[in-house]
């Protein structure tokens, strides 16, 4: 059993213009809204997943999806409602309509009881050849008085959308729109300590990783843990970045209409600090170069500083260090979990100009030609 944290709101202001450009293409383009919520999570059960693990665990881990209804006192079970919240409309003005809108999480399910933002717009463009914006509402069930005519009303939640083409005569009536619109939350956690937020950031694409079906840009960039994302109803993959350095992961997932998907990641990572000394727990020398490199001699990650900091997927590296016209090196492992420090001492052997000598005695003696001077600030 796990418990969620309260997280705060993720608002973005819809963009007027950018709907009304966009309403030739059926759909109007939105803003966004997001709204955290808290509750209990039970059990979890396994997700798809393609990234580095250890073997015998699960890298990520899945909450069944709860009904999506958010709320200032949290997520909480909705029954669908059998009537329309418009019972009865109120009377409009003369020569006018009464249009009761409202949406639901599909047919027959919850109507969506908060979070919405519907636009009107006309169903023919002005000479600029924009579509002019007759009325909006921030509200679960608006009634808009219209005059006949032709109209387009777009309705958002969160990132998704529906937009529908209505006619309206002279008699008032209520419409219906299914949206289909779930929820995501992601959290993620070395060895089942959670990564405290500001650590971590999610990037959530459309399709498969597993199925090779991806897409190239981001459906929504730079999510945070804890926060509800809500999207359209489908199947997601979402790449967990933890930290500065290689320790990023992927997951495929499904999101359900009306229901929040909650997943944690699993990264298999460290936290790691380089320190150049001259003895061993000795004070870090300043502003030296860094290189972290694979045993293959890619380059991971490269730094200027006293004791620079990187989070590395669990694996062996070794690390370069350029100070004082001086090259050290020094192999290491990282291990799921094991923050610290790693020390390079100035005492071993330093490298001279040349080439990086394979039969060298490893752990920081045998690199030549590492041009101390030429590497700049080591970028």
């Amino acid at each position: 059993m796990w418990t969620r944290r309260l997280s705060p709101a993720e608002r973005i202001r819809p963009n007027r213009r950018l709907a009304a450009r966009t309403l030739t293409a059926v759909g109007v383009m939105a803003g966004l809204l997001g709204q955290a919520v808290a509750q209990t999570k039970p059990a979890s059960q396994a997700l798809p997943f393609a990234g580095t693990q250890a073997p015998g665990t699960s890298p990520v881990r899945l909450a069944p999806p709860q009904i999506l209804a958010p709320s200032t006192g949290g997520l909480r079970p909705v029954a669908p409602e059998a009537s329309d919240p418009h019972t009865i409309l109120p009377q409009p003005p003369p020569g006018k309509a009464a249009i009761g809108m409202s949406a639901r999480f599909g047919e027959g399910a919850a109507f969506i009881p908060r979070g919405l933002v519907w636009r009107v717009f006309a169903d023919r463009p002005e000479a600029s050849g924009a579509y002019p914006l007759v009325a909006e509402a921030a509200e679960p069930a608006p009634v808009f008085f219209l005059s006949p005519g032709g109209y387009v009303v777009h309705v958002s939640y969160g990132l998704a959308s529906v937009a529908r083409r209505i006619a309206v005569g002279a008699d008032s009536r209520r419409e219906q729109i299914s949206m289909q619109a779930g929820g995501v939350t992601l959290h993620s956690d070395v060895n089942d300590t959670p990564i405290p937020t500001q650590k971590v950031a999610y990037d959530i694409f459309e399709g498969s990783f597993l199925q090779g079906k991806t897409s190239s840009r981001p459906f929504f960039r730079g999510a945070n843990s804890g926060d509800l994302v809500v999207l359209p109803a489908g199947s997601y993959y979402v790449v967990s970045t933890y930290g500065e350095g290689n320790a990023v992961i992927q997951a495929d997932l499904s999101v359900q209409p009306g229901k929040v998907t909650e997943a944690t990641l699993h990264h298999r990572a460290a936290e790691i600090s380089l320190r150049l000394v001259k003895a061993a727990g000795g004070e870090a020398l300043a502003e030296a170069q860094w290189s972290v490199l694979t045993p293959g001699g890619d380059t991971i990650k490269e730094s200027m500083g006293t004791v620079p900091v990187f989070v590395l997927a669990e694996g062996e590296y070794t690390v370069i260090a350029r100070y004082d016209g001086k090259t050290f090196t020094k192999d290491f492992t990282v291990e799921a979990g094991k923050d610290g420090p790693i020390e390079v001492l100035t005492s071993q052997q330093p490298a001279t100009p040349g080439k990086i000598d394979p039969a060298a005695d490893g752990g920081g003696d045998g690199i030549e030609g590492l041009d101390a001077g030429a590497g700049g600030s080591g970028d």
